[in-house]
């Protein structure tokens, strides 16, 4: 007979993990099911904005994060190697909290360790099958050699941005025409403030730069830019011009003067891609199996923690747990259409080419920077904001 869970996580990153734990907590039998048995460094999103921050604190999370992560309180935005904006994250957004970075396997270590201090069953070389929905769910999984068979209330697929789960359980995945690409490296030897996220912007040839400390001199770096402007780096031959990129930018030289390359440099395609309602059959999909957002804008593993919040209360509010699945995916819906719809504008402000683009560059960022708030904040503050066209018109400096 199939053994029987409440809660079978498909991936034990972030999402997983984090819900392991939080469920654990409540008492559930939590079966986590991870592939790896040592996370290895890969380029990924390693910055967690304020909101994010708050949600890990709300999840009972934050500890466990910041002892393997850093804190950063500061924002600095340059254009053209002018600052235009300098502010304090900690007083100026409603969750007074810092970012977060942190290298992502030390963090992945720390909450897989989390989640089976909690209670759950954190299963490693685990390779998944199947998952079949129903009332139970089933998963199929390999591990050293033997297949196991098992029944959960609920099966979450926290697996990634080429989640099998989502094409298991039949979900169609929407995504937005490609339109920049984002690479990042990761770096040793950086002389900038360990507790400030820089970024810089060059105007003229549309590409930016942000980087990401994670205290002593390690930085992971990124350049965003238009998919059409080719700059797609891949491999150790492409670091130089990584380097030569970044200074275009605007970062200072003496920032990189000894900088040196301390992991893989990779390009990827920024593009949104997300699922409509990720619940369904005793299935539900979290973190960007759910949606992968534009990494250009750093909301990914925020967006990641409020599904799991979202899911945990949902569980913990309803016995039925088909009704909460549903509540839970009405509700990433909204927050996350709010964070894509916000992120899109962004994207078509700062990287549409062109002089009418320019002109609309040049009325709007004066009046941005006299008034930061004509910028809707879903970036720092969290995806929970009305936005009409009035709010679009008013960040284009339409009005």
């Amino acid at each position: 007979m199939p053994m029987t869970y409440d809660i079978v996580t498909v991936g034990g990153g972030l999402g997983g993990a984090a819900l392991a734990t939080a469920l654990a907590r409540n008492g559930a039998r939590v079966l986590v099911l991870e592939r790896e048995t040592k996370f290895k460094d890969r380029v990924r999103g390693e910055g967690m904005s304020p909101w994010g921050a708050a949600e890990a604190r709300e999840l009972g999370l934050y500890e466990v994060l910041l002892s393997a992560g850093h804190e950063l309180q500061w924002w600095d935005f340059y254009f053209s190697n002018q600052r235009a904006f300098h502010r304090d994250l900690v007083d100026t957004t409603p969750q007074h909290c810092p970012m977060l970075t942190f290298f992502h396997p030390d963090m992945q270590e720390a909450l897989l360790q989390g989640a089976a201090d909690a209670g759950a069953e954190v299963c490693r070389n685990a390779v998944v099958r199947s998952v079949v929905p129903g009332n139970p769910a089933r998963v199929i999984y390999e591990q050293d050699g033997s297949t196991k068979d098992v029944e959960c209330r609920l099966a979450v697929g926290a697996d990634g941005r080429g989640s099998v789960v989502r094409r298991w359980a039949g979900f169609d995945v929407q995504k937005e025409p490609d339109f920049l690409f984002v690479t990042g490296l990761l770096l040793d030897g950086v002389q900038a403030d360990d507790h400030t996220l820089r970024m810089d912007m060059n105007l003229g040839t549309g590409i930016m730069s942000f980087m990401n400390p994670q205290g002593q001199g390690r930085v992971r770096a990124y350049l965003v830019s238009r998919k059409d402007a080719g700059l797609r780096l891949q491999g150790p031959a492409h670091t130089p011009r990584f380097f030569q990129e970044s200074l275009l930018t605007g970062v200072p030289h003496e920032v990189l003067l000894n900088a040196q390359a301390a992991g893989p440099i990779a390009t990827f395609d920024g593009a949104d891609a997300w699922v409509d309602h990720p619940y369904a059959g005793g299935i539900a999909l979290i973190g960007d199996a759910a949606a992968t957002s534009d990494p250009s804008w750093g909301q990914g593993l925020s967006l990641t923690l409020r599904d799991v919040r979202v899911l945990r209360d949902a569980l913990l509010a309803d016995d039925d747990w088909d009704r909460a699945g549903h509540v839970y995916a009405r509700e990433h819906d909204r927050y996350y259409g709010v964070s894509r719809t916000v992120n899109t504008w962004l994207s078509e402000f700062f990287y549409t080419p062109g002089a009418e683009a320019d002109a609309i560059r040049a009325r709007a960022l004066p009046l941005m920077a006299q008034d930061a708030s004509r910028i809707p904040d879903a970036n720092f503050s969290g995806p929970d904001l009305e936005l009409d066209e009035a709010t679009r018109r008013r960040m284009f400096g339409e009005e």
